[in-house]
C-alpha cells in the first residue's frame, strides 16, 4: 500500500500574496482614504469641501449641507428634518472616522463594510431620484468594492489584519 504524504495546505493568512492581493488593498486604503479625508475636512475646514468657518470644530454642522440641499429629492422631507441635529453629526463623523481608520489599518474590515455600506446606501437614498442613472451611482460601487473588501481578506495586505491578534478574533477581520 502506497503511503500518502499529507501536506499542510496555504492558509490565506499564510499564502504567497498574488497580485490580486495588492490590488484589494489598494482599493481598500484610497477608499478608507476617502472616509477619513470626509472627517478631517469637515472637522477642520481645511477649505476643500468644507470652508474653516463651516467645520466641525468651530461650530459647523457636517451634516447640515448635505442634508438640507436633499429638500426637492423624493425622501428629502424625511433627511431634510435630520440635518444639523447633534446626535446626526456625531454618528456621521464617527462612521467616517470608524470606516476610514479600518480601512486604512485593515483592521475591523467586515464592521467597515457594514457601516460604510449603511452610510453610502443612506447617502444614496438622500440623492433619489438619480439625475444621471435610474438607480446606479457611486455610493452603490463604493459599497460593492467596500464589500468586496471583506469578503477577499484586504486587511492581511498592506494591512494589520495578520496581526495574531486580529486572525483569532472574528470582529476584527
Amino acid at each position: 500500500m502506497a503511503s500518502t504524504i499529507h501536506q499542510p495546505q496555504a492558509t490565506v493568512e499564510t499564502a504567497v500574496r498574488r497580485p490580486v492581493d495588492y490590488v484589494w488593498a489598494a482599493a481598500r486604503i484610497s477608499i478608507g482614504w476617502i472616509f477619513l479625508w470626509a472627517f478631517l475636512d469637515k472637522t477642520f475646514g481645511w477649505g476643500f469641501a468644507t470652508p474653516a468657518e463651516r467645520a466641525w470644530i468651530n461650530g459647523g454642522s457636517p451634516t447640515t449641507g448635505f442634508l438640507k440641499s436633499t429638500g426637492e429629492n423624493a425622501l428629502g422631507g424625511l433627511f431634510g428634518s435630520l440635518a444639523g441635529q447633534a446626535w446626526v453629526d456625531w454618528l456621521f463623523m464617527a462612521g467616517l472616522l470608524g470606516v476610514g481608520l479600518a480601512l486604512m489599518l485593515g483592521i475591523g474590515t467586515r464592521i467597515a463594510a457594514g457601516a460604510g455600506t449603511a452610510m453610502l446606501l443612506l447617502m444614496w437614498a438622500a440623492e433619489l431620484p438619480l439625475e444621471n442613472n435610474p438607480f446606479m451611482d457611486d455610493h452603490i460601487i463604493y459599497s460593492i468594492v467596500i464589500i468586496g473588501l471583506a469578503l477577499a481578506g484586504a486587511g492581511r495586505t498592506l494591512g494589520l489584519g495578520n496581526l495574531p491578534i486580529v486572525r483569532r478574533t472574528p470582529w476584527l477581520k
